[in-house]
């Protein structure tokens, strides 16, 4: 009897021993999970709180403080990185597909109403000066010019087309499709285009360039040009439609229009071809780098400016997990780009209105 009690009591033992750690998992497990909803709570809070300051002083017509959508728009990625942290401590809050294109684990679908609140005051914000100089076809004449400097760059009408599809992406990535707006986050980046004084400049000169080319293939597209340069002698260029799309694009993108066809090849889905472009916007030295390796998709970076750039431009920029995040491929790049998917499918249905087949 003796060993058999030995046995039982050493059995006890062990199961006590096992059962310890156990429970204190479920414990830490416990805590972690309190934790991160407390601090989704306060997330939210505070993105009621700065969202509802913003309406008050609106409605008041009171001053704003310099660069008004900057608290704003830091308590939206903090109320989103939130909701990701609890998301990964409790699976279970992953809830139903909302009408932003946010992935479920990263939004809430219940406060859609608070984002919508957001947007509504982004705009007000962000509306155009008084002397802003309109155009009664702002999505015609993204893609027109966009197709007009792909032709004079060389390309075929196909791809030609496909640079003006691209060029109205670029336009609802910056601004949602609105033209002329001032910018509430920055005191550089204004127009349809967001372009600083310098970029307007050297886009400009860019097209000064080719504008000889441009007027012999299209007249009616350079009269235009002739009378809209015109029209914005003496003013802040940014705030004539044409003139900073037009300056927008030449700066940035127009010498990479010429690479279309490639892209076109390797990126075959029209929106993944606009996440590239807008890619020129954010980080353009890595983008091009990355078209020139012959493996685009590939292609890893890590230095930790661009991967700050790219939270900055809310990729990889919500929760610990992608913030932790040291390198990324181009691939999973353009896959984080989720934010920007419902501006591209707004461009995709725009464009078939103007250009239909």
């Amino acid at each position: 009897m003796q060993p058999q009690r030995h046995a039982a009591a050493a059995i006890a033992a062990l199961t006590l021993f096992l059962a310890m750690p156990v429970t204190g998992k479920a414990q830490t497990s416990t805590a972690t999970q309190s934790d991160a909803q407390a601090a989704y709570d306060r997330a939210l809070g505070d993105f009621k709180s700065i969202l509802g300051e913003r309406r008050r002083q609106i409605e008041a017509k009171q001053p704003l403080p310099n660069l008004p959508g900057q608290a704003l728009y830091l308590a939206r990625v903090a109320m989103i990185s939130a909701y990701k942290d609890l998301t990964d401590a409790v699976p279970s809050r992953i809830g139903k597909p909302n009408k932003f294109g946010i992935p479920p684990a990263y939004f809430d679908a219940a406060i859609e109403p608070l984002v919508d609140e957001y947007a509504d005051i982004f705009e007000v914000m962000e509306a155009p000066p008084a002397n802003a100089q309109n155009s009664a076809t702002p999505f015609k004449d993204v893609i027109d010019l966009g197709a007009a400097i792909a032709r004079a760059k060389g390309l075929s009408p196909a791809d030609a087309s496909a640079a003006g599809l691209i060029s109205l992406g670029l336009f609802y990535a910056e601004t949602n499709g609105k033209q002329n707006v001032r910018n509430a986050r920055s005191n550089t980046y204004m127009g349809s285009l967001q372009t600083g004084p310098s970029e307007d400049r050297n886009g400009q000169r860019k097209w000064e360039a080719i504008k000889g080319t441009i007027a012999a293939a299209d007249p009616a597209l350079n009269a235009r040009d002739d009378k809209e340069e015109a029209r914005s002698r003496g003013t802040d260029r940014r705030f004539n439609h044409w003139t900073n799309v037009r300056d927008g694009l030449m700066n940035a993108h127009a010498e990479l229009f010429a690479e279309i066809p490639a892209i076109v090849k390797t990126l075959p889905d029209p929106i993944e071809q606009m996440k590239l472009f807008e890619l020129i916007q954010i980080i353009p030295t890595p983008t091009r780098s990355a078209l020139r390796s012959g493996d685009l998709l590939n292609y890893r970076v890590s230095d930790p400016t661009i991967m700050k750039h790219l939270r900055n431009n809310s990729i990889f920029a919500f929760g610990r997990t992608d913030r932790a995040r040291s390198s990324a491929s181009f691939r999973e790049i353009l896959g984080a780009m989720w934010l920007f998917k419902r501006k591209f499918d707004k461009a995709m249905v725009k464009y078939a209105e103007i250009r239909p087949r």
